[in-house]
């Protein structure tokens, strides 16, 4: 190993998220902000599937860039300025998502690309003559695969552009399953994208935090938007239950055991990549609750439209689909509560189109409350159960 690289390099014993990480994540609470705003604003089918796309770059963005800091020591200056300017593009990035399918697409596609591109090519050079600069170099050969769609999709219009973008996520994505194959490299071995289990549960733990943070920032501003009348405030305390409920949830035992996890298992890195996958359900699931949440505070007693119901009941149904694919990950197993849950948010929806939005969300809350309350009673007396993740 070089010495520059050397220098650079995080140590093995140091495992624990640093201020710089959660400084990295304040700008990711503005972008859940922004994707969930973009979606109450434009309530169909087709604005669902754009911002699930916009969502999947914004988690890729994070997931790669808080990697940085379990791979280089992010004390170092160097480190520091990556990571700060992979902020600002991230900013930037989340500043278009609302406009993103609309003028503002190369604003997002041009940030997203200089975000992931610069910040590969900038380890590619200060990694030069090390062995690390492998894994920096098969990353640097897929983000510039896939800015060829995302460029490409900025500059059409309409459907065009939902295409080419949905195909330059899905080569981001697969990237990773399949090996990170590179001319001249071949597929990536095990060892060159080594990762610390401890971090990866920690940096994951963080962003749902704020997660669920962006609720409760929805929820304050829809609630003192337009005084504190009584039906208002009964929304508002049925929206912040239910963040409650999905932060009891979701610590529950697997919550704390990611970590664990990702050191017991054959293959870690198949392991924490099911775990990122899980954790991006969840967060989808937490946008679409946002949604819900303010138009319940708006209106807690108008007509309940088709719309709402799929984000109010369809939000905890997927949070809950990611729980328990989270479940599984660590466990090799499912509760039977978890898809019970989902199942039941299922039969209930068609009949909440007769009832008022602020009851479709209380019994979207009941749902989960129940969950809760059944994880309390299974653990309650035992110890905690060891990390079993799937061969």
């Amino acid at each position: 190993m070089t010495d520059g690289a050397a220098q650079l390099v995080r140590g093995m014993e140091e495992e624990r998220a640093t201020f710089l990480d959660l400084f990295l994540d304040l700008v990711f609470v503005f972008a859940l902000f922004r994707l969930s705003q973009g979606l109450l604003g434009h309530l169909s089918w087709s604005d669902a599937f754009q911002t699930l796309v916009l969502l999947l770059a914004v988690w890729w963005v994070w997931t790669q860039t808080a990697g940085v800091s379990d791979r280089f020591d992010p004390r170092r200056p160097a480190i520091q300025l990556l990571v700060i300017g992979s902020m600002f593009g991230s900013l930037v990035l989340a500043a278009a998502v609302p406009e993103a399918f609309g003028e503002h697409g190369l604003v997002f596609a041009g940030a997203y690309v200089a975000v992931q591109v610069g910040r590969s090519l900038f380890l590619v050079i200060v990694t030069r003559g090390d062995e690390r600069q492998r894994p920096e170099v098969r990353v640097l050969f897929w983000y510039g695969v896939s800015a060829v769609p995302w460029i490409a999709g900025a500059v059409v219009q309409g459907w065009p552009r939902g295409v080419l973008w949905a195909l330059a996520v899905a080569v981001d994505y697969m990237a990773p399953r399949l090996g990170w194959p590179t001319p001249g490299l071949g597929r990536a071995s095990a060892a060159e994208f080594a990762i610390s289990g401890e971090f990866l549960a920690e940096r994951h733990r963080q962003y749902f935090i704020i997660a669920l943070g962006e609720l409760i920032l929805v929820t304050g501003l829809a609630f003192t938007s337009d005084g504190f009348e009584a039906d208002r405030s009964a929304a508002a305390v049925v929206a912040f239950a239910t963040t409650v409920l999905l932060w009891r949830i979701y610590i529950h035992r697997a919550g704390e055991a990611l970590g664990g996890a990702v050191a017991a298992a054959p293959d870690p890195l198949r392991i924490a990549v099911l775990a990122i996958y899980a954790h991006l359900v969840m967060v989808a699931g937490i946008v679409a609750i946002s949604v819900g949440d303010e138009l319940v505070i708006e209106d807690p007693f108008g007509h309940t439209q088709p719309a709402w119901v799929a984000v109010i009941l369809g939000g905890p149904a997927l949070f809950l689909a990611g729980r328990a694919t989270f479940e599984y990950v660590v466990f090799g197993r499912v509760s039977r509560d978890r898809v019970a849950g989902v199942l039941v948010l299922a039969a209930i929806s068609p009949a909440t189109i007769f009832l008022p939005p602020v009851l479709v969300a209380a019994a979207a809350a009941l749902v989960l409350a129940g969950i809760a309350v059944s994880d309390a009673a299974r653990a309650r007396g035992r110890p905690p159960e060891p990390p079993s993740p799937p061969g």
